[in-house]
């Protein structure tokens, strides 16, 4: 089941280059993972991405205001709420245009960095793949 995440370490943020998402959803239900996935290719702001995620990720209304709120929506509440297997999240077409630049792209992705270290100091796999539109 683990086979397309067999040379992918745990608790990473990466470029999903030559993974396709069915897999990574198989070896999320394969592993017993949470797999979330947003396709972000209709957002164009920093708030559009925001909500897509909580939206897809069926997170609190509050993951909306800002970056801060989508870490803390991630980490705490989900910890507390009792073991974790593990996560494969997906990021699909992250906008790549002036009201969402680069530096926008790298403080995303910076949340999701956090995310997985947070993960990893509790000895939980998360792996998030990303892709820019």
């Amino acid at each position: 089941m683990d086979m397309p995440l067999r040379t992918v370490r745990t608790n990473i943020v990466q470029s999903i280059r030559a993974f396709r998402v069915p897999d990574l959803q198989e070896a999320a239900q394969g592993l017993g993972h949470h797999f979330l996935y947003a396709n972000l290719a209709n957002a164009q702001t920093k708030q559009d991405v925001l909500d897509m995620i909580g939206q897809q990720f069926m997170l609190p209304t509050t993951v909306s205001k800002n970056f801060d709120a989508l870490y803390d929506s991630m980490t705490d509440p989900v910890h507390k709420s009792g073991p974790q297997p593990g996560f494969i999240v997906v990021l699909e077409h992250i906008p790549a245009n002036a009201k969402f630049d680069k530096e926008a792209r790298e403080q995303l992705l910076d949340i999701f960095r956090d995310t997985a270290d947070y993960w990893g100091d509790r000895k939980i796999p998360f792996r998030c793949f990303y892709s820019f539109l």
